[in-house]
């Protein structure tokens, strides 16, 4: 039986803190928020322990901590966990400056513990599919990429003018996704250019950063991936990628509430896309989570690690230099 604790009780946090609690093997023993109720209410739903942080890092019987507090807080709690002995899953981002994220990779590594880093995309039934395909050889050699990633609508100007800004808080995700995608064989980005544009909410643009992004990135070997996103889609949560290969091609689209179409003489409909990412990654969240003990439970790597993170961190900060500089970097 592992013993973990939950750092964070907003959210994501009581995605994680659900998932863990209905897992097999897994006892969630504490829950721990800066807001003392959230984590009381939290920890009395699902049967565990409000607590400070310094009384998990001090239970030598805690094995596991997944760190689902704000993003400011992550590489500190990353760096007291590592140094308790506990094994890690943290939400992204690392931080959100490259030195420090380099720094508490280091001090991860140092401590001989595991950190998995909560990229839940690779771990979408879809998006994953797609990459066991490619895998198998189904497309031949994987050339271009073209991400779509699109937000029903963005979060509260105040939540943006803390997020790092719309390349290191929405689209490291997608970056996360060019790298698992066309970088499997151990190519990198070399060269990336990114623009930006303000056009869904002028406050957005008062607060420093963009609402809506174009992206292009060229590996070593010269393989392409072009990633468009927006914090406005009328329609719902667009969440497709489709990439081009030596032999084919695989598209990978939109999750629905339901697959049923209407047909009649006015048209045909159908479902919009699912509302947001808590619906359209449920089931890539509790994978995830399983996907992290069941690594530790045989002592394998995990998908996504610390190093990941930090890679996908410089590709926000290169983007978030280009589209302000306007200049393409090369990495």
């Amino acid at each position: 039986m592992k013993k973990v604790a939950v750092f964070g009780a907003g959210r994501i946090g009581r995605i994680h803190a659900t998932n863990l609690a209905a897992l097999s093997g897994v006892q969630l023993a504490y829950v721990c928020d800066a807001m003392p109720q959230a984590a009381a209410d939290l920890a009395q739903t699902l049967g565990a322990a409000a607590v400070d942080i310094d009384t998990v890092l001090a239970d030598r019987s805690v094995d596991a901590v997944a760190i689902c507090s704000p993003t400011t807080t992550h590489s500190d709690l990353i760096a007291r966990s590592a140094a308790a002995g506990k094994h890690i899953f943290c939400e992204k981002p690392v931080d959100l400056s490259v030195p420090r994220a380099e720094a508490v990779a280091q001090t991860v590594a140092q401590a001989g513990v595991g950190c998995m880093i909560g990229f839940q995309r690779r771990f979408d039934p879809t998006f994953n599919e797609a990459r066991t395909r490619m895998d198998k050889g189904e497309i031949g050699t994987p050339e271009m990429l073209v991400i779509t990633s699109r937000d029903p609508g963005a979060p509260p100007v105040e939540y943006i003018k803390q997020s790092g800004g719309i390349f290191r808080d929405m689209l490291i995700h997608d970056f996360d996704v060019f790298r698992w995608i066309l970088c499997a064989d151990g190519d990198e980005a070399a060269w990336l250019s990114a623009t930006g544009s303000v056009l869904t909410n002028p406050a957005v643009g008062e607060a420093g950063d963009f609402d809506c992004t174009a992206v292009t990135i060229r590996t070593r070997k010269g393989r392409l991936c072009q990633i468009n996103t927006t914090r406005r889609a009328a329609y719902g949560y667009d969440q497709r990628f489709e990439v081009l290969g030596s032999q084919g091609m695989l598209q990978c689209g939109n999750h629905a509430p339901s697959q049923v179409q209407q047909w009649d003489a006015n048209g045909i409909k159908a479902d919009k896309p699912e509302a947001f990412f808590l619906q359209r990654y449920a089931a890539a969240y509790r994978l995830e989570i399983e996907h992290f003990f069941d690594c530790l439970q045989a002592g394998k790597p995990f998908k996504t690690t610390v190093h990941d993170g930090v890679q996908a961190q410089k590709l926000a900060d290169a983007a978030t230099q280009s589209a302000t500089t306007g200049q393409p970097i090369s990495l």
